[in-house]
């Protein structure tokens, strides 16, 4: 699988859960910061690559560190608001995370 390919697939995945987690922090409206986060970090998610692709390596590793200050905020407001379920769905957020670190050399 290519680096191109396996970027697509991430983001795609990234979408899918934003899709599911939108309609979970809709039904309560203290949810909603954690869904902003959720955005937030989605947004950065999408920067990282575009500064991977112009090669700027130092960039890349401090906004995938923004990206997972963003699902830490969102797994703690959804415990807090109670949609400890969500949070839990957030470790794959987490662990694609770790991974784009690794290939990226962040850690």
């Amino acid at each position: 699988m290519s680096a191109s390919s396996a970027t697509l697939i991430r983001g795609l995945a990234s979408m899918l859960a934003g899709l599911v987690l939108t309609s979970s922090a809709l039904a309560l409206p203290a949810c909603l910061e954690a869904q902003r986060k959720i955005d937030e970090a989605s947004a950065l998610r999408f920067q990282a690559r575009q500064e991977a692709r112009v090669g700027d390596h130092d960039r890349v590793c401090d906004t995938l560190d923004e990206v997972g200050d963003r699902y830490d905020d969102a797994r703690d407001a959804f415990e807090r608001c109670g949609e400890g379920v969500v949070a839990i769905d957030l470790r794959s957020e987490l662990r694609g995370l770790r991974i784009a670190k690794k290939i990226n050399r962040c850690d």
